[in-house]
């Protein structure tokens, strides 16, 4: 015969287990590559249309996927001790989150190691593509948003800094 009280106690860890697991670990990944994925969009196509440039666009890019990820992860581990709100450790959090954001921001910078700009270019759309359908199943997955939803919200997002790095960079 079964403890319905042990079996509830059994369920209520399982569920803290999987909350500490979004809180310290998924939401500060999350939070990573969406701020890498997009936020280095704009410097990164800024600096291909306005130099034609393959290198000068992969040091910019390199450039912005550091820069962000210092930046975020200082931002996530000052934000909070972790006591209060049980999201963890915050250099553990920092240090996830700059991880993260690097990784958003240099997969699509990677392309212009190439010399030819177009091919660079047409390489980094596609990654682009992959990254943000990447973070709309994340979204999905580990936090039950829709799928379809999830990723037209982080596209218009990341549409937005995309043309503003198009505009800036054609101007």
């Amino acid at each position: 015969m079964t403890n319905p009280i042990l079996e509830v106690e059994k369920a209520l860890h399982v569920e803290d287990v999987d909350r500490a697991f979004l809180l310290k670990v998924v939401q500060p990944s999350l939070v990573g590559l969406i701020d890498g994925s997009i936020s280095t969009l704009a410097p990164l196509f800024a600096a291909a249309f306005a130099s034609h440039n393959s290198h000068i666009t992969f040091l910019v890019g390199t450039a912005a996927a550091i820069g962000a990820a210092i930046s975020m992860a200082f931002a996530e581990g000052l934000s909070d001790t972790g006591e209060h709100t049980g999201r963890g450790h915050p250099a553990i959090r920092g240090s996830i989150v700059g991880a993260a954001t690097f990784i958003g921001g240099i997969f699509h910078t990677l392309p212009f190691l190439l010399t030819n700009l177009t091919a660079a270019l047409y390489l980094a759309y596609i990654i682009v593509a992959v990254e943000l359908l990447a973070i709309g199943y994340i979204r999905y997955r580990y936090f039950k948003m829709g799928f379809w939803s999830s990723v037209g919200q982080v596209v218009f997002g990341g549409a937005l800094v995309f043309l503003a790095g198009i505009l800036i960079g054609s101007a």
